[in-house]
């Protein structure tokens, strides 16, 4: 099916497997003694096998106890304020069935806290969103600590959960892990409208009851927001790296499919693990081109902003080590196979009866981008992900997925893309360096040259927005919002102002040391922008009505000179983040400080976390060093 494998891909990924090769050694080698030497059950006394075993039904203890069966570790998301989520529920009594109808047993080893950043987006509570991902991969670890599962699926399906609950699987990377999704809501008002009553609500053209609506027509019920944002994106990215069952990733939450597809992913867990002939643990599974191939279906699909941090991150926990300079050349080469909103106008439902996963994988395979030679839930090679699941006499079966697109206007060809290159551009200059997506920007609006307005909060814009101090050119520079600062939160809420002023005629940017919605639009916005504010960066020293320059064509992001003529950038003292501004502790924000202080640039993930073996002896050096 695909052809040779790009030259471009190749070097790539020859440049990642070279810069990790102590780091993923040393991960591999931690599985290995892991597995021989923490296998399910050793070590572990008569007390302690009690303690596991003592809840369980009779049935399920003695196959445990005597047969000594294997046991399926659940670690799940669930909670019934996050749509995504509810699904999950009941989940685990289908597991547990479909683990005792192959003679195993199934528990469920612990929950994970999920916060939605539709809910905090532009709250205080917001500034423990990027932060909740390495409380989630902590909570991962310590369901699995216990010692007694043979393997483990992950529910999860959020923004920050899927990331933080693979950081924390590949932990205990000798184990079989799958992915169980829950599927998207059904589609509401649509992705297009929802944003044109946002920005009439932000212009005052209509009221909060008005707004409201729109929002509760759009989110409606159970499932996955059906934008394509960082939820989706991270469904499709556990496709593509071959941690899902087939065709998985879009099934609604109410389909009898759905319930199919959870039953066998516990079943295909169970039946990788080291008691049978099929061993595949997770840390053979999540290798360099596994990480490549989530990349180039990232840039192929216009996936969220948040993967340029989260895929850092996930890839570290196994050794690995990307940076953006991988991203930026792989998005040279990626044709945009997909419009879905924010890229388009359609849904992830949309694009799920289009074709889907199974197509892009099917055209990028062809096209030669990705590695087809890798491990997967699913057995050896990518293109088993080329089908889709069915239900046939109350059986599931795999049939070859869409060979052509179900609709144009959503899915496109290789050979005939909506773009040839992909979604994200990496941009760097005197200012830092930052990641844009630029697959929603339309071409005319891909540069801008234009006065400087500097904010130390988001609050700070909105209120020069309100009072019509926003009224003409404008590269909005919001700062002190990096992992070190304030916990990086998602500025989403700024969306509607920046795309009315733009609107208005205006060329308009957004430079931040923040992150945008996985939902980031028709604005360009530098997030990311690194070294943050905080540690002295460019950002720091910028001020109002210097001129700036955002080219996502050249790849370039610029301080030009002062308004008053101001050539000395370097020499300028940088601004001081005020004493009063992080000066709430009511949603718990204090509790993160120990992340804050001890939290990696974005480029290398924004963790706090020790999560490889470059972490636990010093920072690799990534990326190019900031131009003067």
């Amino acid at each position: 099916m695909s052809k040779a494998l790009h030259a471009e891909v190749q070097s790539v990924t020859a440049r990642v497997i070279a810069r990790s090769q102590r780091s993923r050694a040393a991960y591999l080698a931690r599985c290995e003694r892991a597995q021989q030497e923490l296998g399910p059950l050793r070590g572990l006394s008569c007390a302690n096998l009690a303690h596991g075993l003592a809840a369980l039904p009779v049935h399920d203890k003695l196959k445990l106890r005597v047969e000594h069966a294997a046991n399926l570790g659940i670690v799940t998301a669930y909670n019934d304020m996050l749509s995504a989520h509810q699904p999950y529920e009941r989940y685990p009594g289908v597991i547990r069935e479909a683990a005792r109808a192959v003679g195993a047993v199934a528990q469920v080893a612990g929950g994970v806290p999920a916060m939605c950043d539709g809910i905090t987006q532009g709250n205080a509570g917001m500034e423990l969103s990027l932060f909740s991902r390495d409380a989630i991969a902590m909570a991962t670890a310590v369901s699995l600590s216990h010692n007694t599962f043979d393997a483990a699926v992950m529910l999860g399906v959020c923004d920050k959960i899927v990331p933080g609950l693979l950081m924390g699987a590949l932990q205990f990377g000798h184990l079989p892990v799958v992915f169980v999704p829950a599927g998207p809501m059904s589609t509401g008002l649509s992705n297009k409208e929802k944003a044109r009553v946002r920005q009439l609500y932000a212009t005052g053209q209509v009221g909060r009851e008005a707004l409201l609506e729109a929002e509760c027509e759009a989110y409606h019920g159970a499932g996955t927001c059906t934008f394509y944002g960082t939820a989706n994106s991270n469904q499709f990215l556990m496709e593509i790296m071959g941690l899902h069952m087939p065709g998985a990733a879009f099934v609604h939450p109410d389909s009898g499919l759905r319930d199919a597809l959870t039953a066998a992913a516990a079943q295909r867990a169970l039946a990788l693990t080291a008691r049978g002939a099929d061993y595949l643990p997770l840390a053979r599974i999540v290798d360099e081109r596994a990480v490549i191939n989530a990349v180039v279906g990232l840039l192929a699909t216009g996936g969220s902003t948040n993967h340029t941090i989260h895929l850092v991150a996930m890839a570290r926990a196994a050794g690995i080590i990307i940076d953006w300079d991988d991203f930026d050349r792989l998005s040279r080469i990626t044709p945009l196979l997909a419009r879905v909103y924010p890229n388009g106008s359609a849904d992830v439902n949309h694009f799920h009866a289009a074709g889907g996963v199974a197509y892009v994988i099917r055209q990028l395979l062809d096209a030669g981008l990705l590695h087809e030679d890798v491990e997967t839930v699913a057995g050896h090679g990518l293109a088993r992900y080329t089908q889709e699941p069915v239900m046939i006499d109350g059986v599931l079966q795999w049939r070859d997925g869409a060979a052509t697109s179900g609709d144009a206007t959503v899915l496109a060809t290789a050979a005939e893309p909506f773009s040839a290159e992909g979604g994200l551009r990496l941009l760097q200059g005197n200012l830092g360096r930052g990641m844009i997506k630029v697959s929603a920007v339309a071409p005319e609006h891909r540069v801008v040259e234009a006065p400087a307005r500097v904010f130390d909060s988001q609050e700070g814009l909105q209120a020069a927005f309100d009072a019509g101090e926003l009224a003409g050119d404008v590269v909005a520079v919001v700062r002190f919002q990096g992992p070190n600062a304030n916990g990086m939160p998602e500025l989403h809420r700024l969306t509607p102002v920046l795309g009315a002023l733009q609107d208005a005629g205006h060329k308009v940017a957004l430079v931040t040391d923040g992150r945008m919605s996985g939902a980031s639009g028709k604005v360009p916005a530098v997030i990311h922008v690194g070294p943050e504010a905080l540690a002295g960066g460019p950002l720091s020293r910028v001020r109002d009505g210097d001129r700036l320059r955002v080219d996502a064509v050249a790849g370039t992001l610029k301080w030009l000179g002062g308004a008053d003529g101001d050539a000395d950038f370097a020499a300028r003292a940088s601004a001081v983040l005020p004493d009063d501004a992080f000066a709430s502790f009511s949603v718990g924000r204090g509790l993160f400080g120990l992340f804050r202080r001890n939290a990696r640039i974005a480029e290398e993930g924004g963790s706090a976390l020790d999560l490889s073996e470059a972490d636990a002896h010093g920072a690799v050096q990534t990326g190019a060093a900031v131009a003067q």
